[in-house]
């Protein structure tokens, strides 16, 4: 049987404000498997970003372990956990924080020429996986050239370019309106199934969690089957 994609441990982490403590996960568990898309939902502030932080390797919890493809990161040196980022994760924000001085196709290709794959073979996976989001056409315009659901477009494409095993989202579709948010995120889905990553999608769209293979509700601290979020209740 595969490793899990991504696998919390018992994951513990408290901010202190002032004399004040914020306990925002109290042991929280997940299992993700290869190829699975699972909604992340929860209340603002519950600590969904937060989350994807630590399971990106971005943020250290204070208790706990992060496993990636099976292996223990949390004592990785902080080069080994740069690597694993590079190299195992993919990372999508609301914002979708392309660089502006570049075109379409350059952001796709940027990871992947750190990764330290050659010039030709990254403009190939960039002009495939465009053309697979319908920007075949768009792959010599910078990002002030794109609309906001073709620019969100281009950092999913960027995000899968060096072909991780797990996609991390954070409100891939927040900042865009209900009828491009739901185009890109249908393409979001088919291109995150069709290239086997496994994903970690944090939302507030309830009717995009539903479509995902599994939802888990962040509540208390605790990482919850979300079985009553699917079916409408929260």
């Amino acid at each position: 049987m595969s490793s899990a994609a991504l696998e919390l441990q018992g994951v513990e982490r408290t901010f202190h404000q002032g004399e004040a403590e914020l306990r925002i996960f109290r042991g929280a568990s997940l299992s993700v498997q290869p190829g699975e898309l699972v909604a992340l939902v929860g209340p603002s502030g519950a600590g969904k970003s937060s989350l994807l932080h630590i399971a990106g390797l971005l943020e250290r919890p204070d208790a706990g372990e992060v496993l990636i493809g099976g292996v223990p990161c949390m004592d990785m040196s902080d080069r080994d956990k740069t690597r694993t980022r590079r190299t195992d994760i993919g990372f999508v924000y609301q914002a979708h924080h392309l660089l502006p001085e570049f075109s379409a196709a350059e952001n796709v290709m940027l990871p992947q020429l750190v990764a330290g794959v050659k010039r030709k073979d990254a403009l190939e996976v960039a002009g495939r996986l465009l053309g697979r989001l319908g920007l075949e056409q768009r792959l010599e315009h910078r990002p002030a050239q794109l609309s906001g659901g073709e620019q969100q477009r281009v950092a999913i494409a960027r995000a899968l370019a060096n072909r991780p095993r797990l996609l991390l989202a954070d409100e891939p579709t927040g900042n865009l309106d209900p009828k491009t948010a739901r185009a890109v995120f249908n393409e979001f889905v088919n291109l995150t199934r069709g290239e086997g990553v496994a994903a970690l999608v944090a939302t507030h769209n309830l009717d995009l969690a539903r479509e995902m293979d599994r939802v888990v509700l962040l509540h208390e601290g605790l990482l919850v089957d979300g079985a009553d979020v699917a079916g409408g209740q929260l």
